[in-house]
């Protein structure tokens, strides 16, 4: 077996060549700060009818009970960041950017489970699971401690050198890898920029979300009724937001993805809101094929576009 800090050169390499903006590597095990952090967050309830975030907590808060022999996490980012935005006016519909284009599960398990293939080539046997966004992973608080960024007071990862439009990612492995040992410092410094114009109030203080008052969730996660009490303050957008990303000072330093199966659907630039009000359910399977927006369904993205014309009529 190769050394540990050949592994750790290896991986990095490797991350590079498959697209990733950034590879941080640390120790799997207990996060033992975060633990209370995750106890008080589900016991304020922000997790709203995402129930699963409060299964397998002991395996969310350490790595080595969710991969048998882990022995290392290796936190990826993926950029998103679009080449050219859907039109941001009041009157128009909006969708969170990492929606514009294919499934983002799609697009980078490829690439993970080609990690894994050129890894095993490289080094030898190597057991471990890639996740995006896929299970009880504190994605985030990794990323974070593999020395990737900082979390922000939105409760994003930030990164001084592209801000938060990427995506995060994991191979958690029983290989011994050389840690990063780089810890950014936190840069939001006195900034409230996100908690300043979140319209429902969701950041509840800095690094803290209430879930459940979250666009993102109100629009994909939430199968029941949009509460009235979000009447006149959903601010049109249709899946997801990006609200506390856009108004970020370090998102100034976002640069274009160079990923073409994040380009949008060519119809879906060019939708009007009236194209929007009266998506078809042939039309939405057309331009929606591949895309994260399905998860909301036809039936889900109607019920969001019903909600947003009763704000009209306010």
């Amino acid at each position: 077996m190769l050394s540990h800090e050949k592994n750790a050169s290896i991986i990095k390499s490797t991350a590079k060549t498959l697209g990733f903006e950034f590879c941080g590597i640390a120790k799997a095990g207990f996060l033992e700060k975060e633990a209370p952090m995750l106890e008080a967050w589900l016991n304020q309830n922000y997790q709203g009818e995402m129930a699963y975030l409060a299964n397998h907590f002991d395996k969310r808060l350490d790595p080595t009970k969710l991969v048998e022999g882990a022995k290392t996490v290796v936190s990826l980012a993926y950029n998103y960041f679009p080449k050219e935005e859907l039109p941001k006016g009041n009157e128009e519909i909006k969708l969170a950017k990492y929606a514009y284009g294919e499934d983002y599960h799609l697009v980078i398990r490829e690439k993970l489970n080609s990690f894994l293939e050129i890894l095993r080539t490289e080094i030898g046997e190597i057991n471990g699971r890639a996740f995006v966004d896929s299970a009880p992973v504190m994605e985030r608080q990794w990323a974070q401690k593999a020395g990737i960024g900082w979390i922000g007071k939105n409760s994003l990862l930030l990164n001084r050198d592209i801000g938060s439009f990427f995506f995060l990612a994991e191979l958690i492995i029983d290989l011994e890898v050389m840690p990063d040992s780089l810890i950014i410092k936190d840069y939001c410094g006195t900034c409230t920029k996100c908690i300043d114009a979140c319209p429902t109030d969701a950041i509840v203080e800095a690094g803290v979300v209430d879930g459940s008052k979250c666009i993102s969730y109100l629009t994909i996660e939430l199968k029941d009724a949009i509460p009235s009490e979000f009447k006149g303050k959903m601010e049109n957008w249709a899946f997801g937001c990006d609200i506390c990303q856009d108004v970020c000072p370090w998102n100034r330093f976002s640069k274009p993805h160079q990923e073409p199966r994040f380009d949008p659907h060519p119809d879906l630039m060019g939708f009007s809101k009236a194209d929007w009000e009266e998506i078809t359910e042939d039309t939405f399977k057309r331009v929606f094929q591949k895309s994260a927006v399905n998860r909301t369904k036809f039936s889900g993205l109607k019920r969001n576009l019903n909600f947003l014309k009763t704000d009209d009529l306010l």
